[in-house]
C-alpha cells in the first residue's frame, strides 16, 4: 500500500491511499475511513506524505562511510532533530540562503512510525513501522562547523526546504533490497545499498524508543553513506529509491 498527500487548487490538503493514478482520501495517515471520492494525482500539487511531530536524522549509520572516515561503530543511534518547517515535497523549490554557505545533499531512506512506541522490543518496533519513504537531508556544512565548541546539527539541517520527503510512504517494501540513489541534473551522484546500515530500522526504532516516545507520523531518516556532494542554485536534485519512487526539488538562489 502507498500513502500520499496533495493539495487541491482550492488549497485543501488531502491524505490517502494511491491506487494507480488515483488518490483515495482517508481521514488520516493509516486510517481506513474514507473522506471523499477518489481524485487524480495529476490534479493535486504533491506534498510530503507525512507531517512529522518529530523529524529525526541519524549520523554514522553506514558501514562503508564509517570505514572510510575512520569512525567507530556506535552502540546507540547518533541523532539530531530537524525543524518541521524544513519539510518540502516533490517539485518544491529549495532556496540556499546566503547564510547557509556550502550545502550538500544527503539521500536517505526514511522510516515512518505508525503506532505509539515506548521501550519497544525489536518485534514491537518492527510492528510500529508504518512504512518507508525517500528523504533528502540537505545540510549546511559551513553552519555545522562554524563554532568549534558546538557542532550545530539542528541549525545546519533546519533551513526551510532542507528536509525533502516523498513522494509516498510504501507499507509493503522490504528495506533490505533497496538502493538509495541521488541524481543531480539527471546524473547519478550517489548510490548505496540500504543493507549496509549499521543499525537496521527495527533496531533504530527500538533503541530510540528507550529514550523518547515515538508517535504516529514521526519520521526517522536512516542516515546517508558515501557520495554526498555540494549543490548550487539551478540544480535539480532527485532522490530515487526503486520500489518507493523519486522525489525531486530544484535549488534556487535567495530572492533579491
Amino acid at each position: 500500500m502507498k500513502w500520499a498527500a496533495g493539495k487541491t487548487d482550492a488549497g485543501e490538503m488531502l491524505w490517502g491511499v494511491v491506487d494507480g493514478d488515483m488518490l483515495h482520501p482517508r481521514a488520516g495517515l493509516g486510517s481506513e475511513v474514507s473522506t471523499g471520492a477518489p481524485i487524480r494525482m495529476s490534479q493535486l500539487t504533491p506534498m510530503p506524505p507525512v507531517r512529522p511531530g518529530k523529524f529525526i536524522g541519524l549520523w554514522n549509520n553506514f558501514k562503508a562511510a564509517a570505514e572510510k572516515n575512520g569512525l567507530e561503530t556506535p552502540s546507540y543511534p547518533l541523532y539530531f532533530l530537524k525543524a518541521d518547517s524544513s519539510l518540502a515535497g516533490h517539485g518544491a523549490k529549495v532556496e540556499i540562503p546566503q547564510s547557509a554557505g556550502r550545502v550538500v545533499f544527503e539521500g536517505e531512506l526514511g522510516i515512518v512510525i505508525g503506532q505509539t512506541c515506548k521501550n519497544a522490543t525489536l518485534d514491537e518496533a518492527e510492528a510500529a513501522i508504518l512504512g518507508y519513504t525517500c528523504v533528502n537531508d540537505f545540510t549546511s556544512l559551513d553552519v555545522l562547523n562554524a563554532d568549534p565548541s558546538f557542532p550545530q546539527w539542528t541549525r545546519s539541517k533546519s533551513f526551510d526546504g532542507f528536509g525533502v520527503v516523498g513522494p509516498v510512504i510504501d507499507t509493503d517494501v522490504d528495506w533490505r533490497g533497496l538502493t538509495i540513489q541521488v541524481m543531480v541534473n539527471g546524473r547519478e551522484r550517489q548510490s548505496y545499498a540500504a543493507a549496509d546500515m549499521i543499525m537496521p530500522p527495527a533496531q533504530i526504532v527500538s533503541q530510540l524508543s528507550q529514550g523518547m516516545t515515538l508517535n504516529p507520523g514521526d519520521l526517522i531518516a536512516c542516515g546517508t553513506s558515501l557520495g554526498a556532494r555540494p549543490v548550487k542554485p539551478g540544480m535539480e536534485v532527485e532522490v530515487v529509491i526503486e520500489g518507493i519512487g523519486s522525489v525531486a526539488v530544484t535549488m534556487t538562489a535567495p530572492a533579491e
